[in-house]
């Protein structure tokens, strides 16, 4: 029986986590409560991934074996609070991407201001440098996404805070941490 990875988010991340984890053999629903923007809605089509727009059915997000929450989605969020209640467990689009990966390197790019400045830079010298890189994250494709359909020997990732949120196994070759400021001080 397949693995039931419910998707919270129907978003770059949302549909770069389902794409990949169909091609995984998962048995993916993805479960968005805002209506679906229509080229996230034609991916899903195409690649007869199930989804629900509008709405969610919690009986079947609570039947999952495992749950890849959207960062845009906040810690108090009552479904969230309900899966991790049912003891599901809860993962990121990085976290997923991660375990995908192969022997690809990773720079990861986080902190307060000046993520996607030296997440550019990085990737522009290391195009330069005539490596076969990917930038994403939070800035381009998504990591889950990059992984699927065109996987790449490094990638250099704009990592949110919100995006480390649900990481249990993710472990970059290189962390960059930029800076620490008082930001998002509602969810933290």
């Amino acid at each position: 029986m397949a693995h039931k990875l419910v998707i919270l988010g129907a978003g770059e991340s949302g549909v770069g986590t389902a794409l990949l984890a169909k091609q995984k053999g998962y048995e993916v629903f993805v479960s968005d409560a805002s209506a679906i923007k229509p080229v996230f809605l034609k991916e899903l089509e195409e690649n007869a991934i199930e989804f629900e727009s509008g709405s969610h059915n919690i009986e079947r997000i609570l039947n999952a074996d495992e749950v890849m929450k959207s960062p845009g989605i906040p810690e108090k969020n009552e479904l969230v609070k309900a899966i991790r209640a049912k003891g599901i467990p809860v993962i990121s689009e990085i976290e997923f991407g991660y375990r995908y990966k192969g022997t690809s390197k990773i720079a990861a790019i986080t902190g307060s201001n000046g993520k996607s400045t030296t997440t550019a830079l990085l990737y522009h010298i290391c195009q330069v440098a005539a490596q076969d890189v990917a930038m994403v994250g939070n800035i381009g494709y998504s990591f889950a996404r990059q992984v699927a359909l065109d996987p790449k020997a490094l990638y250099v990732i704009e990592v949110s805070s919100f995006q480390l949120d649900d990481i249990v196994y993710f472990k970059p070759d290189i962390a960059i941490l930029l800076n620490i400021s008082e930001d998002h001080l509602a969810s933290y």
